[in-house]
């Protein structure tokens, strides 16, 4: 059986690690190489390093403090912000980056994810979608959450996988930094649409929604969570140690 994953996500504005709720109103918390060392040192199983505000300020991916994090762990990381051009993968790949997450770029240009795809192969391309509840429909949000694409949710998610994406994020804005548990609703939809691993993000709040998580939807592969990390709400060792109690595949 396949192991789950847990991975922190460090969402990087202006160098510093920040965290909101439903992506809005962001605090200050930590230095991004500080943390990701921490996070290797402490048992998650990958890293994830956004750089939110790149797409919307229309700028390239801070990548010196990139290079920092990279040399500093010893764990799969993931990059995304600012993605879009197939030039903006390989950058990011010569930093150090395992794989590339895109969004934005994906939403302007569906054809990077064939391109990225037939140049890195399918396991470096992630597909991260922000998705929000509309008059009861799920709707795909880019530049951050701040824009609505219109678009339903699940049959973007299933077109890039499609095109070759070989993973996908899915960011409920919902439920972002809400602490109330992960968006089973929304996560069930896009597990059963999909034949790629799949990582739930938004809603973690303690170590009993990840319990729930897994044993709820199977198909989900890893948990991903920002805040309750970042403060030592839920520690990764005691996180893992109580998914193994519940018998839910986990590598101590």
């Amino acid at each position: 059986m396949i192991t789950k994953r847990i991975i922190p996500c460090l969402d990087v504005k202006d160098g510093r690690v920040v965290k909101g709720v439903n992506f809005l109103g962001l605090s200050d918390v930590s230095s991004p190489v500080e943390l990701a060392k921490f996070y290797s040192d402490n048992g998650a199983d990958e890293l994830v390093f956004y750089d939110i505000t790149a797409s919307a300020e229309g700028r390239k991916l801070f990548t010196d403090i990139l290079c920092e994090v990279a040399k500093t762990i010893f764990i799969p990381l993931t990059v995304g912000g600012g993605i879009n051009t197939v030039s903006d993968f390989d950058r990011v790949l010569k930093c150090g980056a395992d794989k590339v997450s895109v969004n934005s770029g994906a939403i302007k240009n569906p054809n990077l994810i064939s391109e990225a795809a037939k140049l890195y192969g399918d396991q470096c391309v992630v597909i991260s979608a922000d998705v929000k509840r509309v008059d009861g429909v799920f709707r795909v949000f880019s530049k951050g959450g701040r824009e609505n694409t219109d678009m339903e949710a699940i049959s973007w998610i299933k077109h890039c996988v499609d095109l070759g994406a070989g993973e996908v994020v899915l960011n409920s804005i919902d439920t972002d930094g809400v602490k109330g548990g992960f968006d089973l609703e929304m996560l069930k939809a896009v597990s059963d649409a999909v034949n790629v691993p799949v990582i739930a993000s938004g809603g973690a709040g303690c170590i009993e929604d990840f319990t729930t998580l897994f044993k709820t939807l199977p198909k989900v592969d890893a948990g991903l969570a920002a805040s309750i990390f970042h403060f030592g709400e839920v520690k990764i060792p005691d996180l893992k140690k109580a998914l193994k109690k519940e018998n839910i595949p986990i590598r101590i």
